[in-house]
């Protein structure tokens, strides 16, 4: 658990049936203090205790388990200056939720934040990535490294002290992982002279460290002993349920126009045996989509369109990465042949589910975006489901359909949304929550 306060002094110790644990100062940045708590809740232990009031967690996780997934919290511009109640009004009903049938885990999907607008108020970034300069200071740099890292922070503890959130992740554990947003618009997708320039390296240094920090709980000396990949070169990570293994490539870090993921992700991915496991992958862009190629190819012979040529490669169907979409469905049916298999995926505020349909069995995607960021228009929706009826099969044996939620017409629904995944008497089922139109109905994985 961290805890950020002002000033050196330590908070109050944790209380729980095993004892008291002291926080551990982890970070410091002009005058905020970074304190991580560790400590185990044994099966059946209520919760914790800290500063007087006691906070419930589930900690029975061989039955009945029930879990919450969010993603795209925020938006490109003006986020923070949203009226709070209507910002965050999908969080109070997710929040709702849990005080109704509480949670075992929340999985964050990616964009926790919107960092578009940290870039802002500085001399190297308040043109880039459109005017680079030649050859940057040392100073220059070093000073942005710090505009930087004041704007990731003042960003991330304004967006959990959302009251509604901030209970969630009090009371609920919580896995993350990153996408563009937390980095920068379309990062990983943007020319290479832009990311691996030096104004580019040090922002992706500073939004990495602030990912580690506020997502992970971690710092650059954890990695090794936290996550799969001890050389840090992918954050990807892999956890294991009574039941259920998770896994989250990091589609991110290593992420170039012709790449999106190197060695040490794939590593990760071809690792994951889940034994016979229920495996739920959470891919921060969607696995399962319609045929995007075709509009790709065409923007980029439009020169007033080229400008969305980046978020087009940012999917996993965009046609330079289609050897790359071919391996890891190909992953998903390997583990399929194990046992059921899920894939939940944010990044195009919308909701929308998949399946891929193998001789190993269907692979479910299910696909809920944003909780806070505002839906497209309903034209950009029914574009997608009018191109999604083509269908689409990268393996030629595995077609990959598009579908309606459970009670609606439209491949695609344009409102905010968050989804709910329960396993009752063995028994897995998802459930939308969307704010115009309510829950879906349970729907059988």
């Amino acid at each position: 658990m961290l805890l950020i306060s002002h000033g050196p002094t330590p908070p109050g110790d944790i209380v729980v049936a095993d004892g008291t644990h002291a926080p551990a100062l982890i970070y410091e940045f002009e005058g905020l203090s970074f304190w991580r708590y560790e400590f185990d809740l044994p099966a059946g232990a209520p919760g914790y205790r800290f500063e007087g009031d006691d906070y419930a967690v589930v900690t029975e996780l061989a039955g009945d388990l029930r879990l919450a997934f969010v993603s795209c919290n925020g938006k490109e511009h003006g986020d923070l200056d949203r009226e709070p109640a209507e910002r965050n009004a999908m969080w109070a009903r997710l929040c709702e939720e849990h005080e109704t049938a509480p949670f075992a885990l929340l999985l964050q999907g990616g964009d926790q934040i919107y960092a578009d607008e940290v870039t802002d108020g500085h001399p190297l970034t308040d043109k880039w990535p459109d005017d680079l300069e030649a050859v940057p200071r040392p100073d220059d740099l070093a000073d942005l490294k710090r505009h930087l890292e004041r704007g990731f922070i003042a960003r991330y503890v304004k967006v959990v002290r959302a009251p509604d959130a901030a209970r969630l992740y009090a009371e609920v554990p919580t896995l993350s992982i990153w996408d563009d947003h937390d980095i920068c618009d379309g990062w990983g997708s943007l020319p290479e002279e832009v990311a691996d320039g030096p104004v580019g390296a040090v922002l992706f240094e500073v939004a990495r460290r602030m990912f580690l920090l506020f997502q992970l709980g971690l710092v650059e000396s954890d990695i090794a002993a936290h996550l799969p990949d001890p050389t840090g070169a992918n954050l990807g990570w892999r956890h294991r349920l009574p039941g259920v293994t998770l896994v989250a490539p990091d589609l991110r870090s290593q992420r170039r126009r012709d790449r999106i993921m190197g060695a040490e992700g794939w590593r990760l991915v071809t690792g994951t045996d889940p034994q016979g496991d229920h495996t739920i992958v959470v891919s921060s862009v969607p696995l399962l989509g319609p045929r995007l190629s075709l509009i790709e190819r065409l923007l980029v012979m439009i020169p007033q369109m080229q400008k969305y040529e980046d978020d087009l490669r940012d999917q996993w169907q965009s046609h330079v990465h289609r050897d790359e979409w071919r391996r890891m469905l190909g992953e998903m049916k390997r583990l399929r042949a194990s046992g059921a298999v899920t894939v939940v995926s944010g990044e195009i505020h919308l909701a929308t589910r998949a399946e891929m349909r193998a001789s190993e069995g269907t692979i479910h995607q299910l696909v809920a975006s944003g909780i806070t960021h505002p839906p497209p228009g309903g034209a950009y929706a029914s574009a997608l489901g009018l191109l999604a009826s083509f269908g689409e099969a990268p393996l030629p044996d595995s077609p990959i359909v598009l579908l309606p939620l459970p009670g609606h017409r439209r491949r695609y629904v344009a409102e905010r949304n968050f989804l709910t995944l329960s396993r009752r008497d063995g028994r897995w089922q998802s459930q939308w929550h969307l704010e115009q139109s309510g829950p879906t109905a349970p729907m059988d994985l």
